[in-house]
């Protein structure tokens, strides 16, 4: 049996920590020797249930592998605990095409999220004993901007009360994978640039307005040190043996979506293909992946594989295959040509498709002039990616003219406008009064040149999950506008979008069963 030493052994790592057979931490300084394409897996608007983003992934991966003289690793987010016991479960593929051991990372893993969660809550809890300490940074409670975070679904926490008689005030935790850390984590370079970005974390503003960052609360190295083994990626392995960093998790709809640029560096570095995946629909990871990280990454990707189901299609069309195709088009065309990709489209097969309906989405994306190929990875593994693997090899092939969809220049709210009119299809933007607000500060922290990150549903171009299909025309509420000048980004709260989720009536947790060490019903 492959064992994690056997795959460190063949990649030519030796700066590394085992975490028993299966998994390893390996050095963040320590990179190969390769210069690889790089493949970006997204997919249309999904059902609650998803489009199989990661299975896919790992299928393509492992297909690519089994055609001679290539090779490829995966780049993959870490799963958060709050869909693995909320409505998803697991994320680390299903059927032939699963990370392993598939429990160990859907649960505490290395303990990044830990270290995260850790990491962000020190810095809130220095905020608020800086405040009792006489408050000699004259923080004005009202205008905190760093939030407490857990890795966990609790709709309590969307809303509590925090500080002493004197000082109380109304506060919200957000998810882990939502937190300021995570998405430094996954944008930085390094160590060096995570502890620069940890610093430049605004936390609140003075009462005269000024801002406050880590570094005046003087807990920068303290932040960093509950990091210092979370900034390593994860290397686990397939089950065809095929590597895959796994390493940050960021959620697409609430956050930027990708895993780190550590592990997607390395993962280039290391093989002829490097497969990573963007949050949900493309409207929201692949998106922010080409707007936010790209320019970070210094790379676009060579392929993009935009996932359709037959399930998802039907969703978007309220029950009918055809007319969800809406759905289909207004990705494709986002993908060709407002970022430009080389595409190909991949039909990922579930239990219960037809054959005319599988073949009549694949002769629908031939007439718009884009290859497309069924995947079946889920039932046979590499065997079931072989004709994607094949076309993402053609895809890659061709000369990358891919590109971000707005320059630095554009004023933040520009950036939102463009977003939202030529990837969402919306008619007009509407701020709120307590958005302009913040775009007012924006505007005096002259951080204009920061990109942006919606928070949106991402069952809907729109802000309402409810309106499916490829809808124009429509007016997107921004409700809020967050400065994260750590990660360096603004984020924008659209519609009535939450960055705490919630648990569904029947909860995934509950279907968890345990035998001893083994733990079933997380997939």
């Amino acid at each position: 049996m492959t064992t994690i030493l056997d795959i460190l052994k063949n990649l030519k790592i030796k700066n590394y920590t085992t975490y028993g057979k299966d998994i390893a931490k390996v050095d963040e300084t320590f990179v190969g020797k390769k210069q690889g394409k790089l493949v970006l897996v997204t997919a249309i608007s999904p059902t609650k249930s998803g489009n199989g983003k990661t299975t896919v992934s790992i299928g393509l991966a492992d297909a690519l592998n089994k055609i001679k003289k290539t090779s490829a690793i995966l780049s993959l987010r870490e799963p958060s605990m709050g869909p693995v016991f909320g409505l998803k479960g697991g994320a680390t593929g299903g059927g032939k095409c699963l990370l392993v051991p598939s429990s160990d990372i859907n649960l505490h893993f290395t303990g990044d999220m830990h270290a995260i969660t850790a990491a962000n809550n020190l810095i809130c809890a220095c905020i608020d004993n800086s405040i009792y300490q006489g408050n000699p940074l004259d923080i004005d409670i009202n205008k905190i901007l760093f939030n407490r975070c857990l890795d966990c679904n609790d709709r309590a926490l969307r809303s509590i009360e925090v500080g002493d008689k004197n000082n109380k005030r109304k506060e919200n935790f957000v998810i882990t994978p939502a937190s300021e850390i995570m998405a430094i984590l996954c944008l930085s370079s390094d160590f060096e640039d995570f502890r620069k970005r940890v610093s430049k974390i605004i936390v609140a503003l003075s009462t005269k307005g000024k801002p406050i960052y880590v570094k005046d609360l003087e807990i920068t190295d303290a932040v960093c040190s509950l990091m210092i083994n979370a900034i390593n990626p994860n290397l686990v392995r397939s089950l065809a043996d095929t590597p895959a960093f796994v390493h940050g998790g960021p959620f697409a709809n609430i956050a930027h979506g990708a895993s780190s640029i550590i592990a997607t560096k390395k993962a280039l570095s290391y093989a002829d293909y490097a497969i990573t995946e963007a949050g949900f629909g493309a409207d929201l990871g692949a998106e922010k992946f080409f707007n936010v990280v790209c320019p970070k990454l210094g790379k676009y990707p060579d392929a993009v594989v935009l996932i359709a189901t037959v399930n998802a299609l039907k969703y978007n069309g309220n029950g009918v295959l055809e007319a969800g195709l809406c759905n289909l088009k207004r990705h494709i065309e986002n993908l060709k040509v407002k970022f430009n990709a080389n595409l190909v489209v991949a039909v990922n097969k579930f239990t219960g498709d037809s054959k005319a309906e599988l073949d009549f989405v694949i002769n629908y994306c031939k007439r718009l002039g884009v290859d497309a190929a069924i995947c079946d990875a889920y039932n046979n593994g590499a065997s079931g990616a072989m004709d994607l693997a094949n076309m993402v090899i053609k895809a890659a092939s061709k000369t990358n003219n891919a590109r971000s969809l707005y320059s630095s220049d554009l004023k933040i709210e520009k950036k939102i406008e463009k977003i939202a009119k030529e990837v969402y299809g919306a008619g007009s933007v509407s701020l709120s009064d307590n958005a302009k607000e913040k775009l007012t500060q924006i505007n005096k922290l002259k951080l204009n040149s920061l990109p942006v990150i919606m928070a949106k549903t991402q069952y809907s171009f729109t802000a309402d999950e409810k309106v499916l299909g490829a809808p124009t025309g429509f007016i997107l509420e921004i409700n809020d506008l967050q400065i994260k000048s750590g990660a360096g980004f603004i984020v924008a709260v659209c519609g009535k979008q939450l960055l705490m989720p919630a648990l569904p009536k029947q909860p995934n947790a509950c279907k968890v069963k345990l035998d001893r060490k083994k733990i079933v019903a997380l997939d």
